[in-house]
């Protein structure tokens, strides 16, 4: 059975974008997070993105600034299988897109049972409260970058069901970030 695995970074205060949507915050770059980025870009995995994630993906890693600046991650990002929910969106141009419109969690529940690479979901707070709310998500990679935002938006605006968690790893980087694996209880 496929998994569905959310990877995102949050501030503090548990916010993945600010009140503005930006996250420009998030990219604290150092070696150490570097190399750990290069290395995830190497890992498998169909994308899942809700619309306003997937165009902000789409509009920077195709572009010759995303390949200099991390090859082997735009490697991964341009030509990994991406699957974008979206009620709005009329057509997904970015390589490997597909568009899945409709009920989410239906769709999804069908294809976790199909053979194929674990979905893996960044940003696309809309999309992980849908799933979260049906517990869907089998695990959370969140990295917590140490940066206090005040205001923005959360992973789990509307989820009213509670999951404890479990944590099962965890790595501190150099320039303040910590990795955090949770999987339902």
């Amino acid at each position: 059975m496929r998994r569905i695995v959310v990877f995102n970074l949050v501030s503090l205060d548990g916010y993945i974008a600010d009140q503005n949507g930006d996250m420009s915050w998030a990219h604290r770059q150092d070696p150490e997070w570097n190399t750990f980025v290069t290395g995830n870009a190497k890992g498998e995995g169909a994308l899942l993105f809700g619309r306003v994630t997937y165009e902000m993906m789409a509009s920077w890693w195709p572009t010759p600034q995303a390949i200099q600046a991390m090859p082997a991650a735009a490697e991964w990002m341009n030509h990994a299988p991406k699957l974008v929910v979206s009620k709005t969106l009329k057509k997904a141009t970015w390589n490997n897109s597909t568009l899945l419109k409709g009920d989410l969690v239906p769709a999804l529940t069908k294809l976790k049972k199909e053979s194929g690479p674990d979905f893996v979901v960044f940003g696309s707070g809309t999309v992980i409260a849908q799933l979260a709310e049906h517990g869907m998500i089998d695990e959370y990679q969140v990295v917590v970058n140490p940066i206090v935002l005040g205001r923005g938006k959360s992973m789990f605006d509307g989820v009213t069901r509670r999951t404890n968690l479990k944590l099962t790893r965890t790595r501190i980087f150099g320039n303040g970030n910590a990795l955090l694996c949770y999987e339902p209880m």
